[in-house]
C-alpha cells in the first residue's frame, strides 16, 4: 500500500487542521438519525413507523437544503452560513425534547433544510487549499474520515439515549453542532483557491450542470442507494436469524472495509472512473446474500463491496471538484449531498420491498441490481461534452 500521497496532502498547509475539524464536525450529524429514532419509539411511545416518518421528512429537508445551503456559501460567504445554521439547528435540538411528535415533524424537516452542510464545506476547502493532482488521495481522506465519523457518531447516540435519556442526547447533539460551527467560523477555511479568483463573469448553473456533472452526481446517489438497501438487508438477515446482537461487528466490518479501499485507492495513480466504481459496488452486492443468516459469511460477503465504497464516494468528489466552476462550487457540491440523502432514501424502501416478498437475500439482489442500472445511466451521461469550469469572479 502506497501511502507517500496521504503524507505529501496532510504535509500541505491547513489540510492537517482541516481534516480533524471536519472529522470532529461531522460525528454530531451521524448521531442524529438514531437518536431521534430512539426519542420517538421510546419517549413518544409512537412506534417505528413514526420515528421512520421523522426520518423521511428530515433527509427530504437536507436534500432540499443542501444545494440552497451551498448556493449560500457561494454568493454570501461560509461564516454567514454557519451563522444561520447554527441558530436554526440549535433552537431545533435544544427543544426537540420538548416537542410532541405533530411538532416534531414539521419542525425536523424545516430543520433539515437549515442544516449545517459540514460534508459540503470539508469537500469544498480541501479543493481550495489542495491541487488538482493531489485531491485523489486527498479525497480518499476524506471518505475515510466519513467512515470514522459513522463509526463513532450512532454509537454515541445510543449510549447516551440508553444510558441517560433520549432528550439528553438531543440535546448533546445540539451542543455539538453548535460548537463545530463555532469552530468553524472562527477557524473560516478557505473555500476557493487564489489562483481561481477572476474578474470574468459567472457562468450560469445551465453551462456547467450538464452531462458529466449530472453523471458525477448520479455516483453517489447510486452507491447510497445501494448501501442503504444493503444495510437493511443485513439487518433483515440477522433479525431473521434471530443475530441482532452481531449488528454492530456487521457494520464495523463494513466501515473497516471501505476505509482500507480508501487508503488503496488514494495511493494509485491510475484508477477506474466514479460509474465504473459504483457498478462494482453494486455487482458485488448481488451475491452477498448467499451469507444470510450466517454471521460470519455475511461478514466475509459484505467486505468486497464496501471495499469499493470510499472510492467510489472519493471519485465523485474528485469529479465533482474538477468539473465545477469555482464560483459555483457550494452549489455543486451541495447537490452532491442532496444525492447521497435521496440514494439512501430510495434504497431503503427498495430493499424493504424485496425482503419483504422474498426474505433477505432478495433485498441484496434487487439493491445490486438497481445500482447497475443507475450506473448504466451514469455512463450514458458522461459520454456527453462538458465546458471546462471557470474561475470565480469578482467585482472592484
Amino acid at each position: 500500500m502506497n501511502l507517500a500521497p496521504f503524507r505529501t496532502v496532510l504535509a500541505l498547509p491547513g489540510v492537517r487542521s482541516l481534516m480533524l475539524l471536519v472529522l470532529l464536525a461531522r460525528i454530531a450529524p451521524t448521531a442524529a438519525g438514531v437518536t431521534v429514532t430512539l426519542h420517538v419509539v421510546t419517549s413518544l411511545d409512537k412506534g417505528y413507523a413514526a420515528a421512520g416518518t421523522v426520518g423521511f421528512a428530515t433527509m427530504v429537508g437536507i436534500g432540499l437544503g443542501s444545494p440552497l445551503m451551498g448556493r449560500l456559501i457561494d454568493l454570501k460567504g461560509l461564516r454567514i452560513t454557519l451563522v444561520v445554521s447554527a441558530v436554526v439547528e440549535g433552537a431545533f435540538w435544544v427543544t426537540a425534547p420538548l416537542m410532541s411528535y405533530y411538532l416534531l415533524l414539521p419542525l425536523a424537516f424545516a430543520n433539515g433544510l437549515f442544516s449545517v452542510p459540514v460534508m459540503s464545506i470539508g469537500r469544498q476547502a480541501l479543493t481550495a487549499l489542495v491541487p488538482v493532482a493531489q485531491r485523489r488521495p486527498a479525497f480518499s481522506l476524506d471518505s475515510i474520515s466519513v467512515e470514522l465519523s459513522f463509526m463513532v457518531g450512532p454509537a454515541a447516540g445510543v449510549l447516551l439515549a440508553t444510558k441517560i435519556s433520549t432528550g439528553a442526547a438531543l440535546v448533546s447533539i445540539g451542543v455539538a453542532i453548535v460548537l463545530a460551527c463555532v469552530l468553524l467560523y472562527v477557524v473560516n477555511p478557505p473555500l476557493v483557491n487564489e489562483d481561481e479568483v477572476t474578474e470574468e463573469p459567472a457562468p450560469r448553473w445551465q453551462e456547467w450542470l450538464r452531462g458529466p456533472m449530472i453523471a458525477a452526481l448520479i455516483i453517489p446517489f447510486g452507491a447510497t442507494m445501494v448501501l442503504s438497501g444493503m444495510e437493511l438487508a443485513a439487518i433483515a438477515s440477522l433479525e431473521h436469524a434471530g443475530r441482532q446482537s452481531w449488528l454492530g461487528v456487521i457494520f464495523v466490518v463494513m466501515c473497516a472495509a471501505s476505509a482500507f479501499g480508501g487508503l488503496v485507492y488514494g495511493g494509485l495513480k491510475r484508477v477506474p472512473g466514479g460509474v465504473v466504481l459504483l457498478a462494482g459496488m453494486a455487482l458485488l452486492e448481488i451475491p452477498v446474500g448467499l451469507g444470510d443468516g450466517n454471521v460470519a459469511l455475511l461478514a466475509l460477503a459484505l467486505i468486497p463491496m464496501n471495499l469499493l465504497c470510499a472510492p467510489t464516494i472519493a471519485a465523485s468528489s474528485e469529479q465533482v471538484s474538477r468539473l465545477a466552476p469555482a464560483s459555483a462550487r457550494g452549489m455543486a457540491l451541495g447537490l452532491q449531498g442532496s444525492a447521497f440523502t435521496f440514494g439512501v432514501a430510495a434504497g431503503q424502501p427498495l430493499a424493504g420491498l424485496a425482503v419483504d416478498s422474498g426474505g433477505p437475500a432478495l433485498g441484496f439482489v434487487v439493491a445490486g441490481v438497481a445500482g447497475l442500472a443507475v450506473a448504466g445511466v451514469g455512463y450514458l451521461l458522461s459520454r456527453q461534452r462538458q465546458p471546462e469550469p471557470q474561475a470565480v469572479s469578482v467585482t472592484s
